[in-house]
């Protein structure tokens, strides 16, 4: 639901903007400030969750999300919007930082990575229907319609929770929650993201962003000094002494760049580029997240007979591959070809997703599976934003100083955007090699 959520409002954003009678400026914060909010509320949500129940935070996220829904399907202002957004974006935390830790306490070791990588493939249908369903229900009967649709589908998920999700007890009710490090947690990765995102529209060298990001620097690096030294942290740093936990943290961070900047640069390459209508250039994308769908559940079976090694590294490489090929395409390139890269790209994300998750859960102690499951969706996050603004960056660079005439500037900018990205595909499969097994270092 979170996932088909993020796809389906980006999707009808156009249409929201002008019903409201919006400016472009003010829209788009009804995605940035779900962005932000979510990154920097998961951590913390995590931490909450070891130690009031993961259950009970991640139905309290589904009542959240459910309520927030209605509301921003009432919304009347682009304002009002954006705060109903913002409310939203509490609930998507409790859930997404509590999944992962659910699913892991409810599986052995053995079957793992069977079972995250079936959460990936739910997450990856929910991405691939996305756009067509948004579409059709703003089409069909207006955009709030995409909101709505999270009553019926919330409230079902709620009752099966209930049911089926067994109560987890707190494994230390004495520790207390730390407010002052999820606080200072989430103000410096606001800040953080902000600026990167943002970066190309006020300025990479004006005053806001050079502020935002000194800004964040200080405020996380006085988040690590605070965590050093409470009884009871947020985001406990012992984690990272674990080469399979760090390493995995990085690599899936390194992944996600990779994924989110493929994800905005090939629609200027279709739409604009070739000349596709939205729809065309939608069938072509969905062939990525439908090989994905497809391998993740079968990657995340194999690591947990032979580890998360050999399939996370070869995943990452498949990945250097498949934009290496993307960064080859041209005018004159065949929509068959462009789709079969794309299966590449897909191929080597979902052999990559599943094994690195469960590794990562797996080197993490059963009272911190919360705080886990939360690094793992701020590294998702943080890619996210990382990917996007690298690509945005490089993308608007060599458009700006081209001399090349349009369509060429564009292919240009396209090229050496996924160069970049090729980088950070090769520097994941380093970090994944360098981890070790921990088949079962749960």
């Amino acid at each position: 639901m979170s996932a088909l959520d993020i796809s389906v409002v980006n999707t009808v954003l156009p249409v929201i903007n002008q019903d409201l009678n919006s400016d472009i400026a003010s829209i788009e914060w009804v995605v940035i400030i779900y962005l932000l909010l979510v990154s920097g509320l998961l951590p913390g949500f995590g931490r909450l969750g070891d130690l009031r129940g993961h259950k009970l935070v991640y139905l309290g996220g589904f009542f959240v999300f459910v309520l927030s829904s209605l509301l921003c399907g009432l919304a009347p202002s682009v304002l009002a919007l954006v705060l109903f957004r913002g409310l939203q974006s509490l609930g998507a935390a409790m859930l997404s930082a509590n999944s992962p830790a659910i699913l892991t306490k409810s599986f052995p070791n053995s079957q793992r990575g069977q079972a995250l990588g079936l959460q990936a493939t739910m997450t990856y249908l929910g991405l691939t229907v996305g756009p067509s369903l948004g579409g059709f229900l703003a089409d069909q009967f207006g955009w709030r319609t995409v909101f709505y649709i999270n009553l019926p589908v919330g409230i079902l998920a709620l009752l099966l929770g209930l049911r089926f999700i067994q109560v987890d007890s707190p494994t230390k009710s004495s520790e207390r929650f730390d407010w002052r490090g999820a606080a200072l947690f989430m103000s410096g990765l606001v800040c953080l993201l902000l600026g990167l995102n943002q970066g190309h529209n006020w300025g990479w060298t004006s005053p806001p962003i050079w502020g935002l990001l000194v800004g964040s620097l200080i405020l996380l690096s006085v988040f690590l000094f605070v965590e050093q030294r409470v009884a009871a942290p947020m985001l406990d740093l012992r984690l990272f002494r674990s080469k399979v936990f760090s390493a995995s943290v990085i690599s899936a961070v390194f992944n996600y760049i990779c994924v989110y900047g493929i994800i905005f640069l090939m629609p200027f390459y279709l739409i604009q580029g070739r000349g596709l209508s939205p729809s065309q250039a939608g069938l072509i994308l969905t062939a990525q997240p439908i090989i994905m769908a497809i391998v993740a559940p079968i990657s995340g079976t194999l690591s947990d007979r032979i580890g998360a090694t050999l399939p996370g590294t070869l995943g990452m490489s498949i990945l250097a591959l498949g934009i290496y090929l993307l960064s080859r395409l041209d005018a004159h390139t065949s929509l068959m070809a462009i789709a079969l890269t794309l299966t590449v790209t897909g191929l080597g994300i979902g052999i990559f997703i599943s094994p690195n998750n469960s590794a990562l859960m797996g080197a993490a102690p059963p009272n911190r599976q919360g705080i886990a499951a939360g690094l793992l969706a701020t590294a998702r996050n943080v890619g996210m934003v990382l990917g996007v603004g690298l690509a945005g960056a490089v993308f608007n660079t060599v458009l700006t100083h081209s001399q090349l005439v349009p369509p060429a500037s564009l292919f240009s900018g396209v090229q050496t955007g996924f160069k970049i990205l090729i980088g950070f595909a090769i520097a994941g499969a380093i970090t994944s090699v360098t981890r070790g097994n921990g088949i079962d270092s749960g």
